[in-house]
């Protein structure tokens, strides 16, 4: 196997002097070397043969089994192991113009050449944990369809609801928040039924507590689900809605909440003061470790009409807009951001959330404390209805939308999308 006739070349390695003998083959690349100080040695270079081994180490790449010495002095000595030669420019079609390059030293697409390195510079990222379940609950036991979202459910709130958080866990999502379809003999016009211990969700809030202990319960403050008048707060004969008097039977209702064991209450009445007296509230009753998540920036917004189906709580007259905020303001969501900080707000939210990206980034760079995004019915249903029409990509809009709020500066975003987006960020294809 050894080829007698060698070539014999001095070589030198520092202090080190070596004599190469090479055997006569065309697929040299690497050599033995036998190094001692102060003395004479001899580098032989061996030659592979193809064929020769059988295992998992043939061929031009495989190991020869060589200390990294051997393999060093083969290379000082010119034997250079083969490589794949450099890939060939790739050709430009026919008729492309051939120009000068332009004189530029910052080229930003350098950065976005491969995927690996677009991930490596990718400033947003989302996660299953930046999700909150919005779930509807009924006392039903059958779920119900609702006919505005596709997709969506009135769940029996003792089996399909159950169900529902069951899957969204699998996929990481440990969040929820609930909203009940309130039976109309129940709804009166100051909405007690929002404060029985007894009631819908207190109910529905001990039973998840009981099977997922660690699961994260969100609960709405609001009168509308309770009111027969389908607005927030009580209203006056005249049609006001009465501020005060409101926030007293709020404070009942997140109290009621609490016991239940709520983790985060969420006023959305937008009534002025309403966070410092639920605070206060939850302080007295011994539930300072339960979070007030404010409804900071919710706009009178057109985007509410397949939620308002959902709960059957449309206004019985008029509108919100004199609790709600003007869509057309801007600066008006710093006054309620500051009212909401000073009186011990835990989570600023924001509603809607895509047409309102300028305002969660106004939130986000005043105030310290963690900013929440609600992307609302109308803006799921429209997505969900231009996929169904092949109109958009249902899966690559909804995953550009939740990143979207994420990069306005959102921690966390109230999606109905969260059980398809979880599965989406998990990698499933349901």
């Amino acid at each position: 196997m050894t080829s007698a006739a060698m070539l014999n070349a001095p070589c030198n390695i520092g202090a080190v002097k070596f004599e190469v003998k090479l055997k006569p083959s065309p697929n040299l690349f690497c050599a033995r070397p036998s190094v001692k100080l102060n003395r004479r040695r001899v580098l032989t270079i061996r030659a592979s043969k193809e064929g020769h081994d059988n295992g998992s180490n043939s061929g031009p790449l495989g190991k020869m089994g060589l200390t990294d010495e051997e393999c060093e002095a083969a290379v000082v000595a010119g034997n250079v192991p083969e490589t794949p030669p450099v890939p060939p420019k790739p050709a430009a079609p026919a008729g492309t113009p051939i120009v000068s390059s332009l004189p530029i030293n910052r080229r930003p697409r350098r950065n976005r050449r491969s995927s690996a390195a677009r991930a490596a510079f990718q400033e947003t990222n989302i996660s299953p944990a930046n999700l909150v379940y919005p779930l509807f609950i009924h006392e039903g036991e059958e779920d119900t369809p609702i006919g505005a979202m596709p997709g969506c459910y009135r769940l029996g709130w003792r089996h399909g609801l159950v169900e529902e958080v069951a899957k969204a866990r699998d996929v990481g999502v440990n969040s929820i928040v609930l909203f009940p379809k309130v039976p109309d003999a129940l709804k009166t016009s100051t909405g007690d039924e929002a404060y029985n211990d007894n009631g819908l969700v207190p109910r529905t809030i001990r039973l998840l507590k009981d099977k997922y202990p660690d699961l994260v319960i969100y609960t709405d403050v609001a009168l509308d689900p309770y009111s027969s008048d389908g607005h927030d707060g009580i209203v006056r004969e005249d049609g006001v809605i009465m501020n005060d008097e409101t926030v007293h039977q709020l404070c009942k209702q997140a109290v009621a909440q609490a016991r239940a064991g709520a983790d985060v209450v969420s006023p959305s009445d937008m009534m002025d003061g309403r966070v410092g007296a639920i605070r206060a509230a939850l302080d007295a009753e011994g539930f300072q470790h339960v979070s007030i998540m404010s409804y900071t920036a919710k706009y009178a917004s057109s985007f509410y009409g397949p939620f308002r189906e959902a709960l059957d709580s449309n206004p019985r007259f008029g509108d919100k807009k004199t609790y709600q905020m003007n869509p057309a303001n801007y600066r008006e969501a710093l006054v309620e951001l500051q009212a909401d900080e000073s009186e011990g707000a835990d989570i600023l939210l924001v509603k809607p959330g895509l047409p309102y990206l300028d305002i969660i980034r106004l939130l986000r760079d005043k105030s310290p404390l963690p900013i929440a995004a609600y992307q609302v019915s109308g803006e799921y249903s429209m997505i969900k209805a231009g996929g169904v029409l092949k109109m958009i990509d249902e899966e690559r809009v909804m995953m550009e939308s939740l990143m979207c709020l994420r990069r306005a500066g959102a921690d966390i975003i109230l999606t109905y999308f969260a059980l398809q987006a979880g599965r989406c960020i998990c990698g499933e294809k349901r």
